[in-house]
This record gives structure tokens, C-alpha cells and sequence, in this order.
């Protein structure tokens, strides 16, 4: 890519004292703002960003950078939430410091944060909905709900049948919040089971009803 911004998601317990490193891959200088921003994400997995909450304290050692053709930079920084869990987004905005014309692009890259709390999610927390199979579609669909206080991240979806599964990448479950899995399935037979695996647990349900 032409710009980039690495680490994509990192993890903290409690505090934060990090880095991100911006690279700039092209024969141009490049300007970059730096603009921490909270964020709620919907059931079909879409980030919703605002400003920043107050309860959020996020400290940057720059705030704007200018790149040179080729040139990375790290920008370190410190993060507090008055109440745990939080979790933020650090957008950096990459631009040319000429303008032009015509019209000015801008490449928004996000560094994201998740200041995890002390005690973690318990499966009696964790409720699964409305999951069902349409054999005629292949497709499996359910949502799952996160009943706590507690952050947490599903690590991975894997659904098997007798000599087949399927899986999906992890995804964070917000305290109070809620995700709707779509998953295609290519076998004949239907999918038998649903596994979410979490750090500290796994939790399964049967797949006992389809639809046509």
C-alpha cells in the first residue's frame, strides 16, 4: 500500500503505552494528522466513530507528522479510561501538503486500542439468538449478545457437520453490545454445531432447526 499504519489493533490491560508506526511508500511527501476518536460498533460489525469521550485520556507524542518519500515514524503514546473497559480508534489522515486544483485526496488509516478490565467475561453472559440454517441458501445465521459490563473478544466462529466445518475471523464484543453472524456452508448436509471460541472459554449450541 501506498501508506500504512501498523499495528491495525492492539490490547491492554488497563492502561496503554504504545506505539504506531506510519510509513509513507510513496515518491511524495505526506502529511499526517493524528486524531484519537471513540466508537460504537453495530450489529452487522460497522464502526460508528464520534470525538473522543471524555472519559478517555489519550496522550500523543505528536499530533502531526510530516513524511518524507520512503520515510516511517513512530508515534508513541499513553492511554487512561476513568472506567474500564474503553477502547478508541487513533485515525491518522494522510495528505499532500500541496494542493492542488483538482481534488485533494485523503487516506484516513486507523490504529485501534482496547483497554481491557481485570475480570473477564463469564459464558453466563453470553447469550446466542435466532440461530438457524437455510438449506437452500447454505447459509448460517445467528446473533450473539454480549450481557455483561465486560470487553471481550470472540477469537474465532467454527461450525461443523459430520466431516466438515467452516470458520470466521474473531471480532470484539463490546460490553452490551450485539453481532449477527452470516456464514455460507459448503456441504450437503447441514452444519451440526456452532462454536465460539473467547480467551477464557468456548461456547457451543447445537444447530437443531433449518429452514428450507
Amino acid at each position: 500500500m501506498a501508506q500504512t499504519v501498523q499495528p491495525v489493533i492492539v490490547e491492554y490491560r488497563g492502561k496503554a503505552d504504545g506505539k504506531l508506526m506510519l510509513t509513507n511508500n510513496t515518491l511524495s511527501p505526506m502529511v499526517v494528522i493524528l486524531e484519537p476518536k471513540s466508537f460504537s460498533i453495530t450489529a452487522e460489525g460497522k464502526g460508528q466513530f464520534r470525538p473522543l469521550d471524555s472519559n478517555i485520556h489519550v496522550q500523543l507524542s505528536s499530533m502531526s507528522v510530516r513524511l518524507q518519500p520512503k520515510q516511517t515514524y513512530y508515534v508513541f503514546y499513553k492511554a487512561t479510561a476513568d472506567k474500564l473497559p474503553a477502547w478508541f480508534t487513533v485515525y491518522a489522515t494522510f495528505s499532500n501538503p500541496r494542493h492542488s486544483d483538482g481534488l485533494d485526496v485523503r487516506i484516513m488509516l486507523p490504529h485501534t486500542v482496547y483497554l481491557y478490565q481485570k475480570q473477564p467475561l463469564t459464558v453466563s453472559e453470553v447469550q446466542v439468538k435466532n440461530l438457524s440454517y437455510s438449506v437452500r441458501t447454505r447459509r448460517l445465521s445467528c446473533d450473539i449478545e454480549n450481557d455483561g459490563e465486560a470487553l471481550a473478544r470472540v477469537q474465532s466462529v467454527k461450525a461443523t457437520g459430520d466431516h466438515a466445518s467452516g470458520d470466521l475471523a474473531g471480532f470484539p464484543l463490546l460490553p452490551g453490545g450485539s453481532r449477527h453472524i452470516e456464514m455460507d456452508w459448503s456441504e450437503s448436509r447441514s452444519p451440526t454445531e456452532i462454536d465460539f471460541r473467547f480467551e477464557h472459554f468456548d461456547l457451543k449450541r447445537p444447530i437443531t432447526g433449518s429452514t428450507q
